[in-house]
């Protein structure tokens, strides 16, 4: 660290000598909202909470959003391609772990199981915090929160403020960054505007010594966002707008394990619209009431040619999703407050497949098949909830309860029409004793589920590397989450432990038909027949050594075991944490820091068999990174210097080796 420190006097040196409220070396209590639909201190919280904040993405300046992530305790981030990046949290992802976007479902009824890209088409720079409830959510937020909730919140225009105008460009060495961004923002008394649109080039994603280019990986994408807000009264109306394009994104292990030309998303592409409405009053039942109405789409092309094939396959799936949410807190008194709403929402989904001649000079006509999913599916989803939380002196308890409802109609040509309608009743319950004014022990109890979806049961076609068949006859998946924790903070330090168990039952599994191949692959058929637990311990820790000197880490490890199948559940991460430093003084910063995952050879057949794993796992490694910053009235510089040795590695369960040694230049302009 001296070294390091030596090597940077010089920046250090053009540092400004006041030290302001954005660049100082402090431990947090942040506010977190998604663990009870409210504003609360993370501390005082019986939950395990972990808050990302605009300062927290500054210093890291993720790529990509599921980025963003990596390193957070109990978080785990898998990339099947370079243009996507699941987060696993306790040991689930894909459709077992809920994705929200300003309140809104990003989870939809094709988000399959298993690593899926959705939570890349959420602009990176366009995040004010990311908020991750870990083991909860069903009651607060519906199905799928099996293994928690991860919510992001975007960044708000701000009113009295004069015009703004931010330039961002970032480039990477060896060609795998090149972006620019422009953002304007402008305020008065009534009204704040933000406007921003970037563009991005991604060459092919260079890794280790050994790894060198991995080809192809490398695309493109574009993201524009549109945010006003208006005062009206005592009430506060807010629009926006985001979207989010990537093209010719690769799938790197087809293309390198599969004996595919061409396997890649084109286009990756998300439009979400909605209007916020909020009001505060008088009344103790309905001391804040808030409406959001929304529509989203997402539209997820996807193009496939065998190598020596002569027909190109081009599938498309688009889900238009209509949501209306509203919300009352009441503050019954001064330690009685509730969160009560109701929540719908409705999926249509379109798809088809186009099989079309590779060759442009072929006369032969496309034909139009059968898609992944039934075209014209719909899924409704409704609910009911209720949460309350009690303040007794030293004692905090949090109760909820959230009826859901579900219409789900599946006209699969090959199996018939399939109508389901099931329904689920949960509930969640914890308590917190604080213990003075440092310290607190909570447990909590959340019970989860979530519904088979339109992806269950009637997918039709090729899924990683199976060939999976319809199914109609799929109930919900359910969980039960319990948790203990601790949680210490002074001024100068901070800790965090939790331990937890998920029991998990009905779980929907893909069970191959024996003796049946198809166009080269296992055929396999969804059922619930399995049963399961995970458990695990997390630990973390921050404290200041001194005033410019911080120090930071945390360790997580989760054991999953299919008790059905008598061996480890699916994808389970390995060991992993990181260690680091920061030292800051006025304008710069400089923070060191190792990221570390033990090996993984605990392995189900599921595992042995999927070709991104293998049935030797995945190795351990250690990978050191430098992220620096300073700032200067308009100008802001960020560089990192990742993976310093030069590591071969790869995320377990990733399709695709991390990032060798390489530098990051990030630079904005605010005028």
């Amino acid at each position: 660290m001296k070294t390091l420190l030596f090597a940077l006097f010089p920046l250090m040196l053009f540092a400004q000598k006041k030290q302001t409220d954005s660049t100082k070396t402090e431990i947090l209590n942040e506010v977190v909202i998604t663990a009870n639909r409210s504003a609360n201190q993370e501390f005082q919280t019986p939950n395990s909470v972990k808050v990302l904040n605009k300062k927290y993405i500054k210093i890291y300046s993720p790529r990509t959003t599921p980025e963003a992530l990596m390193g957070v305790n109990g978080v785990f981030v898998q990339k099947t391609n370079h243009g996507g990046g699941s987060p696993f949290v306790r040991g689930l992802t894909g459709n077992q772990t809920l994705l929200l976007v300003d309140g809104i479902r990003l989870s939809n009824s094709t988000f399959r199981y298993g690593p899926n890209q959705y939570f890349n088409t959420i602009d990176p720079f366009s995040i004010e915090k990311i908020e991750v409830l870990k083991g909860g959510g069903s009651v607060q937020y519906g199905s799928d929160a099996l293994g928690g909730t991860i919510q992001v919140f975007t960044s708000e225009p701000e009113f009295d403020s004069r015009l703004k105008v931010n330039l961002m460009g970032r480039l990477a060495t060896q060609g795998m960054e090149k972006t620019a961004r422009g953002e304007i923002n402008y305020g008065s008394e009534s009204l704040a505007i933000s406007a921003s649109f970037g563009y991005r080039n991604f060459g092919d994603l260079v890794g280790g010594k050994l790894t060198g280019r991995q080809s192809p990986s490398g695309y493109d994408e574009q993201m524009g966002n549109l945010k006003a807000k208006l005062k009206l009264g005592k009430g506060l109306l807010t629009m926006a707008h985001q979207y989010f394009e990537a093209k010719d994104v690769p799938v790197y292990h087809k293309v390198v394990l599969e004996n595919f030309a061409i396997n890649e998303f084109q286009p990756q592409r998300r439009n979400l619209s909605y209007v916020k409405f909020n009001q505060k009053n008088e009344s103790k039942f309905f001391s804040e009431t808030s409406l959001i109405a929304s529509l989203q789409m997402t539209f997820e092309g996807r193009n496939s040619l065998k190598n020596g094939a002569i027909r190109l396959i081009h599938e498309t799936d688009k889900v238009y999703t209509k949501g209306l949410t509203t919300n009352v807190f009441s503050k019954l008194s001064d330690k009685w407050t509730a969160n009560s709403g109701i929540e719908i929402y409705y999926d249509l989904v379109r798809s088809t497949k186009i099989d079309a001649p590779a060759s442009n000079t072929s006369s032969e006509a496309p034909k139009t098949l059968r898609g992944l999913y039934p075209d014209n599916s719909t899924f409704l989803n409704y609910s009911l909830y209720s949460l309350h939380q009690f303040i007794q002196n030293h004692w905090q308890f949090s109760a909820g309860l959230r009826y859901n409802g579900f219409s789900i109609i599946v006209p699969d040509a090959t199996i018939g029409k399939t109508s389901l309608s099931p329904q689920a009743l949960v509930p969640s319950a914890s308590g917190a004793y604080l213990i003075g004014s440092k310290s607190n022990i909570y447990v909590s109890y959340n019970a989860g589920f979530r519904t088979p979806n339109v992806d269950d049961l009637g997918t039709l076609g090729i899924v990683d590397f199976r060939y999976e068949l319809p199914t109609n006859n799929l109930k919900p998946e359910k969980s039960n989450n319990y948790e203990l924790g601790y949680k210490f903070r002074t001024s100068r330090f901070s800790a965090a432990t939790a331990l937890y168990y998920s029991d998990l039952r009905d779980l929907i599994a893909r069970i191959k038909v024996p003796n049946q191949v198809i166009d080269g692959y296992s055929v396999y058929r969804k059922e619930n027949i399995e049963k399961a637990n995970i458990k695990g311990i997390e630990a973390e820790f921050e404290g200041l050594i001194s005033k410019e000197l911080k120090t930071y880490g945390g360790v997580s490890y989760t054991y999953g075991q299919n008790i059905t199948k008598n061996e480890p559940m699916r994808r389970i991460p390995p060991l992993n944490g990181r260690f680091g430093l920061e030292y800051r003084k006025s304008n710069f910063f400089v923070r060191s820091e190792v990221l570390f995952a033990a090996k993984q050879d605990r392995l189900s057949q599921g595992d042995k068999d999927d070709n991104r794993i293998g049935k030797n796992g995945t190795a351990a490694w250690q990978v050191v990174s430098i992220y620096s910053g300073y700032e200067y009235k308009w100008l802001n510089i960020n560089l990192s210097a990742q993976n310093l040795t030069n590591k071969d590695y790869r995320t377990h369960g990733s399709g695709i080796n991390g990032v060798g040694r390489s530098l990051w230049l990030t630079l904005n302009i605010e005028i």
